[in-house]
């Protein structure tokens, strides 16, 4: 800089250090120094806030020397605004730039006016509050409609990122169908989980192609349903047969809501429909099996109080074992003593001696060997074996000998902690207790016993520490029962917090609410979180009033269990102010510490205003029904007769379906002749148009499926006329089953499929033969029919006599049926798989022959494992 330029001070002015810090902190405009941040390119790409004086400070409201960059503090400062492009501008430039802001954004809302100038390696800028500056209509209007764009930009993003946070974090499955197709418009990942497929692979896809077993099932219907209707459709507990990763089909049981989406224009700008679902399949099978839990801790409890009884019962005999064996010890080594100065003059008197302490010796190790106990002692510091029972022997696996040293016999007593047990007791003297102490024998890796153990120290005639004696009881099963116990415990804790029966658990006499489950928040209307700590009549002040309170005060007062039937109560489930009336079935259960004194109860409440109503309505009927019946009783002998009438037309039911099916037989022809003729008749141009070919095959369909069902019912119709008039015969089974096998010849070559036949236990079954060879063919057509892709099909029959029946088998190993379908499996026109051809009458009618012969048939079956069926004939003598 030129001298001339530099400012003319006067004599007495302080040193420039100090005038220039004193100017930058009563300066009213803010002063930075920027400093430039440089990429492998030696391009500006950021800078770097090395100070700030006071009035830049408070204008932006950052300390002296900001810890983040120009754009890590306002990240706006780039593109959206062009302050790091002025900045980048005027330090290259190396001259004073001018510039105004309007900025809007990060925190900072104002005009600025800016002056800067590069100085050496830093950048000098001046910047000061321009709000005051008079603007006109247009730029206020502008600044109005940016901020305006801001917020609302802000707003929709917000609005945005919450929509999809929702969406994909959402702990339900959620789904939009879109068109009569029910096209997939958007879903998150729990949806496709339960579809068993990625989101990508079901967007912008009908429902019944992306996910082809939901086909029969009636989703698509009900979704087509509430889109025609604009009414939403809740299920609760709705099983859905739905295919796994591995080709399974499995049921599972969804509570779920198919609500009507609407777009900004209300009803009549209609979205789709909107699936939010939730997998309740656990609490279905869990609340089943409620009560089997309930009957298993019952026997565990009933198990573990006999294991405690015998527990003491054993700790009774060591200790009584512990003081004999001190007992005859100290009796022994005093003896040693005496007779020790006494021996030449009394050896024979010794030798009788000995002679006796060896009986005793006998008889004790006799005792310890019959104590339900492991017995050990030890001798010396080196732990050397001096004495154990069978118990420890057999424990030990034949690995422990008496005078062996512990920790070469035994290896695992130094690794797991035993040895130095012992070197404890030995050193101090004192006894020691544990309990439940795990032990991994060598020879059993990988499996845990536990024991109590009592180590006691033995000592000789001057009381100094010879040895160390061991009694341990092994409650391994103890243990195991206990884990078993506390993990019970805990699926119960969480059947608990799942089962769809409202439970609630208060304490104390203000009856503060200490628990309560998921369905019992929905009938008080609100969560459990608002109500946990508070008084039940505080948190759920609508059930206040309605005589709850003396019958609960009754239960705490008594300490007993209170059962009320359909009680009518008003909850405000809605907060609409307006209270609804419903009925309830209450059970409530005094609790008690462990001093038996009453703390709290436990509520259990079940809703049954349909069930009361309907009796009402019930009862009201059966009063009318009652005038009814009494001016009907001089009629009863004309119902009689009439009666009698319906019997006999009853019996003439099935000749009445023969003929039928017989006499529809010739129009069904008729039409069928009547379509052969059109097709010659049809000139060639009338093909060319679209709906006629389509029409004529569907025409074509519909008189073979209606032929097939006359067939179907003249074969039922025939079978309940003339199966009771066959008598059994003598039936050569293995050519009967040859010549099914040739009838079914091209299946088994088309499939690939193995047939094993074992017929050496009955070569010759009476029956009638016709009706039998229909029960074989069935059977194996449908073993070849209903066969897996994923394994050649293998159909074995066999038979065997069972007491007094003659017992047919035949195993698959095919799809398999699920436990719904297996009830389902022998109902007439009945079909659980639509992949293969079918009418749904042939397991009908061998269940049907059967029976009518006075047999059962038996259905057992592992989805993707296989379907055995067992047929039980009757023995004809």
């Amino acid at each position: 800089m030129p001298n001339q330029m530099r400012p003319k001070l006067p004599a007495d002015a302080p040193p420039a250090d100090e005038l220039l810090n004193t100017l930058l902190e009563v300066s009213q405009t803010g002063l930075m120094l920027l400093r430039p941040v440089f990429n492998s390119e030696d391009v500006i790409v950021d800078f770097l806030l090395e100070y700030l004086n006071p009035a830049a400070q408070r204008l932006l409201g950052q300390p002296e020397c900001p810890t983040l960059s120009l754009l890590g503090l306002y990240p706006h400062a780039g593109s959206s605004t062009g302050v790091f492009t002025f900045y980048r501008n005027a330090f290259e430039s190396g001259t004073s730039q001018q510039e105004h802001f309007n900025y809007q954004y990060d925190g900072i809302d104002g005009y600025f006016r800016v002056v800067a100038r590069a100085r050496g390696p830093l950048l000098v800028v001046s910047i000061a509050d321009d709000n005051d500056t008079p603007r006109t209509a247009m730029q206020e209007a502008l600044r109005q409609s940016q901020l305006a764009e801001q917020q609302a930009r802000a707003v929709a993003e917000t609005e945005r990122n919450l929509l999809q946070a929702l969406l994909t974090q959402a702990p339900v499955a959620i789904c939009l169908f879109q068109g009569d197709e029910c096209r997939i418009a958007s879903a998150n990942d729990q949806m496709s989980n339960i579809w068993s497929s990625t989101v990508a692979q079901v967007l912008g896809r009908p429902l019944l192609e992306a996910v082809p077993e939901l086909e029969g099932q009636g989703f698509d219907d009900q979704i087509r349903e509430v889109a025609r209707t604009r009414q939403p459709f809740v299920g609760r507990e709705v099983p859905a047969l739905l295919r796994q990763p591995d080709g399974r089909m499995e049921t599972y049981y969804f509570n779920f809501v198919f609500q009507p989406l609407y777009g900004p224009g209300g009803a009549t700008d209609m979205l789709g429909v909107v699936d939010i679902a939730v997998d309740v399949t656990e609490q279905v099978l869990a609340r089943r099996q409620v009560q089997e839990l309930n009957e298993e801790l019952a026997a565990i409890n009933e198990e573990l109080r006999a294991g405690n009884d015998e527990f003491q019962l054993a700790n009774t005999q060591l200790l009584m074992a512990q003081q004999q064996l001190r007992q005859l010890n100290e009796e022994l080594e005093g003896r040693v003593e005496r007779r020790t100065g006494e021996v030449q003059q009394a050896l024979a008197e010794a030798e009788h001696q000995r002679g006796q302490a060896r009986l005793q010796q006998e008889l004790l190790s006799q005792i310890l060997g019959q104590v339900p106990a492991i017995i050990v002692t030890f001798s010396g510091p080196e732990h050397r074996f001096t004495f154990f029972n069978e118990h420890f022997r057999a424990l030990a696996g034949e690995r422990a000998t008496l005078g062996g040293v512990a920790a070469e016999q035994l290896s695992e007593m130094e690794s797991q902690g035993l040895l130095p047990l012992l070197e404890g007791v030995y050193a101090s003297g004192r006894p020691l207790l544990t309990r439940e102490t795990p032990v991994e024998l060598e020879y059993e890796p990988g499996r845990l016993r536990y024991f109590d153990i009592t180590a006691q120290p033995l000592f000789d005639a001057r009381q100094q520490v010879r040895g160390v004696q061991v009694f341990a009881m092994e409650v391994t099963e103890r243990v195991l029962a206990r884990r078993e116990r506390e993990t019970r415990q805990r699926e119960l804790q969480a059947i608990f917090e799942q089962v769809p029966v409202p439970i609630a658990i208060t304490r104390g006499p203000e009856l503060l609410v200490e628990s309560a489950n998921h369905a019992i928040s929905e009938l008080w209307g609100r969560p459990a979180t608002q109500l946990l700590g508070r008084p039940y009549f505080e948190g759920v002040p609508d059930a206040a009033g309605q005589g709850l309170e003396e019958i609960l005060a009754g239960v705490m007062q008594t300490g007993g269990t209170a059962f009320i039937n359909e009680r009518p109560v008003q909850f405000d489930r809605t907060h609409t102010g307006q209270p609804a009336l419903g009925y309830f079935n209450f059970a409530f259960q005094a609790l008690r510490d462990e001093t038996g004194t009453v703390s709290g109860l436990v509520a259990i409440g079940t809703e049954v205003t349909d069930q009361v109503l309907a009796r009402q309505q019930v009862q009201e009927l059966n009063n009318q029904l009652a005038a009814i019946n009494e001016e009907m009783r001089a009629t009863n002998q004309q119902l009689a007769d009439t009666n009698h009438r319906l019997s006999r037309t009853n019996a003439d039911l099935d000749t009445f379906v023969y003929s039928a099916s017989h006499d529809l037989k010739s129009p069904i022809t008729n039409v069928e002749g009547l379509l052969l003729a059109l097709r010659e008749h049809l000139p060639a141009q009338a093909y060319e148009h679209q709906p006629v070919p389509q029409l004529l095959a569907m025409m074509d369909d519909a008189v073979r499926r209606f032929q097939q069902t006359l067939v179907h019912l003249t074969d039922v119709s025939r079978l309940q006329q003339t199966t009771a008039d066959q008598l059994p015969e003598a039936v050569d089974l293995p050519a009967l089953v040859e010549a099914v096998r040739l009838d079914i010849a091209p299946e088994l070559a088309a499939s690939g499929a193995t047939l094993d036949v074992e017929l050496q236990g009955c070569p010759t079954v009476k029956f009638s033969a016709k009706n039998l060879r229909s029960v074989v063919y069935n059977l194996l057509s449908n073993a070849i029919k209903y066969r897996t892709p994923e394994r050649p099909p293998h159909v074995r029959l066999h038979c065997r006599h069972v007491g007094r029946h003659v017992v047919l088998e035949v195993h698959d190993n095919g799809l398999g049926l699920s436990e719904t379908q297996r009830r389902d499996l022998f109902q007439l026109f009945r079909r659980l798989h639509n992949h293969v051809p079918g009418s749904g009458v042939g397991l009908y009618m061998v269940k049907k022959i059967v029976e009518n012969a006075g047999g059962r048939i038996e259905v057992s079956s592992e989805p993707g494992v296989g379907t055995t069926f067992t047929v039980f004939l009757p023995a004809t003598e």
